[in-house]
């Protein structure tokens, strides 16, 4: 196998640090503090998969880009694979209750299954379960 990272770390802009960490803790999310504070949030999404949340501010210190309103427009889709329909379920509509939106109806395709909900401030979160027996990946 090629190249390898050994830990991915995603940037997304947001608009208030704050109001974003405390959606993700609604849907269960843990966050690293260390790398926390009022400019940016770490939220671990497992063990070397994280996502920086930063102000608008501090991502434009990265990247010299214009901002995407991910509410207009994509710029990514974070798809994050779970062990079950139920957690796919779950934790789609614990974005809603949390104040995230719908993005996609469910998408049965038997081997795989998945719901789409937007963030705060419009990022595409897309949870699936991939059934490996029935996909033949196993």
């Amino acid at each position: 196998m090629g190249r390898q990272a050994k830990h991915l770390y995603i940037n997304l802009p947001v608009k208030h640090v704050k109001e974003s960490k405390a959606f993700f803790e609604q849907l269960g999310f843990e966050f690293q503090e260390q790398l926390t504070n009022d400019q940016a949030a770490c939220l671990v999404i497992g063990d070397t998969i994280t996502v920086m949340l930063l102000t608008h501010k501090h991502f434009q210190t990265i990247s010299e880009k214009q901002l995407v309103d991910a509410r207009q427009g994509s710029e990514v889709i974070v798809s994050m694979r779970v062990d079950s329909r139920k957690e796919v379920d779950e934790l789609v509509e614990q974005a809603m209750a949390a104040g995230g939106s719908p993005f996609k109806e469910k998408q049965d395709h038997g081997f795989m299954y998945g719901w789409s909900f937007q963030d705060l401030d419009g990022h595409l979160w897309e949870v699936f379960y991939l059934d490996e027996e029935r996909s033949g990946l196993s």
